[in-house]
């Protein structure tokens, strides 16, 4: 896309605060969108060819929604810890391989993607994020859930097609926790962590594609006391 043609979306946007400019094969993060920094409150540039995202990304201290999904990008810069407004963060389908450690000074992320990346480790920087809902960090090459993530504050973990081989008791303390997904890891039945059936708030358990049969998971001590838990809250649902 042109120059004339950014322009006109720039020209929208400051009318209504969203720039959206998908599939456009945009090759850098447009530089006009700096006339913005007082309006923008929503940018999505995904489906491009977008390689980094800028330094300056800082600036857009109103913003609440980030979409970069589809693009090309392989480092989140230091700079984006200080959109203290944002609420959703979306990277999925990139080549993201580390998360910066002033991420937790988002203390408003509602929402995350980083789906379709490099990650080989869990990113423990959204523990203590006491708004965050959701967490996705499906097909990504984390081998482990670690120990210190008693604080992750998610509603929903979703880490189907890892390399899961441990995940941490620790999960089991995750007070809002209710829905978890670890499907198509490498997880066996003496590594999942049976707290989450007996001391976890967990409702929903997707673990299929592991390396148990599901039948002898239903026979783990505390599967019981899961299904509870399960069954209340479906029926709440009905």
């Amino acid at each position: 896309m042109g120059n004339h043609g950014i322009r006109q979306h720039v020209e929208m946007s400051s009318k209504t605060g969203v720039f959206h400019l998908s599939k456009a094969k945009l090759q850098h993060f447009p530089p006009e969108l700096v006339s913005l920094i007082q309006v923008l409150r929503h940018i999505d540039l995904s489906e491009n060819k977008i390689p980094t995202i800028p330094d300056n990304i800082g600036v857009f201290l109103n913003l609440k929604h980030l979409n970069l999904n589809q693009n090309q990008i392989e480092v989140i810069p230091d700079q984006l810890g200080t959109l203290v407004k944002l609420e959703t963060l979306s990277l999925a389908s990139n080549r993201i391989h580390r998360t910066p450690a002033n991420l937790n000074k988002l203390q408003k992320l509602r929402d995350v993607n980083l789906s379709d990346n490099a990650l080989t480790v869990f990113p423990k920087v959204f523990c203590g994020l006491k708004s965050l809902n959701v967490l996705d960090l499906t097909r990504n090459k984390i081998n482990e859930v670690p120990n210190g993530i008693g604080d992750l504050n998610v509603v929903e973990l979703i880490l189907n097609q890892n390399q899961l081989k441990k995940v941490s008791e620790d999960l089991s303390k995750c007070p809002n926790l209710r829905t978890l997904r670890v499907e198509h890891n490498s997880i066996t039945l003496n590594d999942f962590p049976k707290a989450l059936f007996s001391d976890s708030p967990v409702s929903l358990l997707l673990v299929e594609g592991n390396k148990f049969d599901m039948k002898k998971f239903s026979e783990l001590d505390g599967f019981d006391k899961y299904m509870e838990r399960y069954t209340a809250t479906k029926k709440k649902l009905m």
